[in-house]
């Protein structure tokens, strides 16, 4: 089974890589003609054509190898290459005539493997074969018809194959790229989900454990109805993150403002809860839900208040939140990561978020959205 991964893991590490020069190099086939007429004794200044013959196959390797690094092909050394080859193709093939024409289509490699796609190409594709053309019927009349058709083909199919793996391969990063970003979002949104929950809940049960010990020495039946209290807190949180977790969290305003007005008065602060206005879409509930639940967990946690103000009003297509209390708010003044990613959620949503001093003391949140907000799947707090 091992070895079985370990070849399918190399099998997909070749695929990703792609082709490369190699696979060019066997049509150099083509110019066994040439080496054949070189051999035969028939060809006119061997040790020139044997000359031009290498280094015709030396640049054509070098090109070829160069072509699969972008940052090679696009070089002027690459250019430079190919047009050298282009000049050794054709000195040859008027030269010496008939069997060397077949390094044509191996110059219609090298250029389709360069050059690829874009405008460039046909501006050098079609001169190049009129070219070609007019060099095989020189040499070699009707009969020659299969070299120029080899060339052009040559040029165009190299270049439209190279071009789509090339965009597969862009196509397969950006595909990676974006399963990494999905996975950074979902690690943010459930991170925050956690930190909204938990942070929450177990502020609820420090302040109510607090009562217990208060109340135990005296009143054993309140201090046991707040014992029941917590452990319903706990089952209600084993439950929020289960669904946290799964990703299908749905907050219900109604239900998080009577849960906000509970850990108010268990902290000994006075809740006041307005609310007007008309009926909002799920998500917009949802958002306002972790609004509440974060400014009502800061203000039993960090405010020192006694009286906490939670207003929801609106018109036809906005809706405002304001939590207010009379306490002295952040310790240095500046809001916590809670309050921090809800800003960034309702921005994303299209509303705006505002945390700060009050005018007349203490410490306000103030959150603004449309009344059907749409908020995008990875800052969705109902997820």
């Amino acid at each position: 089974m091992r070895i079985r991964q370990r070849c399918g893991e190399r099998a997909r590490k070749r695929a990703d890589r792609g082709p490369s020069g190699l696979s060019l190099l066997p049509w150099l086939l083509m110019g066994l003609g040439a080496l054949s007429h070189l051999l035969g004794g028939q060809a006119p200044n061997p040790w020139i054509g044997a000359a031009g013959l290498l280094a015709f196959n030396t640049v054509y390797i070098a090109i070829v190898f160069r072509a699969f690094d972008r940052s090679r092909r696009e070089s002027p050394l690459t250019w430079g290459l190919l047009v050298t080859l282009g000049l050794l193709t054709f000195g040859l093939a008027i030269g010496y005539g008939r069997e060397w024409l077949l390094l044509f289509p191996l110059l219609g490699l090298g250029v389709g493997a360069v050059v690829r796609r874009g405008r460039l190409l046909p501006l050098i594709a079609f001169p190049l074969v009129v070219a070609v053309g007019a060099v095989t019927f020189w040499r070699d009349g009707w009969g020659s018809i299969g070299i120029v058709y080899g060339t052009f083909i040559s040029i165009m199919v190299t270049a439209a194959i190279l071009a789509l793996d090339e965009t597969v391969r862009e196509l397969r990063e950006t595909r990676e790229e974006l399963a990494r970003a999905a996975v950074e979002k979902e690690r943010l949104r459930f991170s925050r989900d956690l930190h909204d929950l938990l942070g929450h809940t177990l502020s609820v049960i420090v302040v109510k454990s607090e009562v217990v010990r208060r109340l135990a020495p005296r009143d054993l039946d309140a201090a046991l109805a707040q014992v029941a209290d917590i452990e319903s807190v706990g089952r209600q949180a084993l439950t929020e993150i289960r669904e946290a977790v799964t990703g299908y969290r749905e907050g219900s305003l109604a239900t998080e403002l009577d849960r906000a007005r509970d850990a108010l008065s268990t902290a000994g602060i006075e809740p006041v809860v307005r609310r007007s206005g008309p009926l909002l879409a799920p998500q917009t509930e949802a958002l306002l839900s972790w609004v509440v639940r974060e400014s009502a967990t800061n203000a039993v946690r960090h405010s020192g208040a006694s009286r906490c103000e939670i207003a929801l009003s609106g018109s036809a297509d906005r809706v405002r939140l304001t939590v207010t209390d009379d306490g002295r708010g952040p310790a240095d003044g500046t809001p916590g990561s809670g309050l921090r990613g809800l800003r960034e959620r309702v921005a994303a949503a299209g509303g705006t978020l505002d945390s700060g001093p009050a005018p007349r003391g203490g410490f306000r949140v103030t959150a603004e959205l449309p009344v059907e907000a749409s908020v995008p799947p990875e800052g969705d707090p109902a997820r």
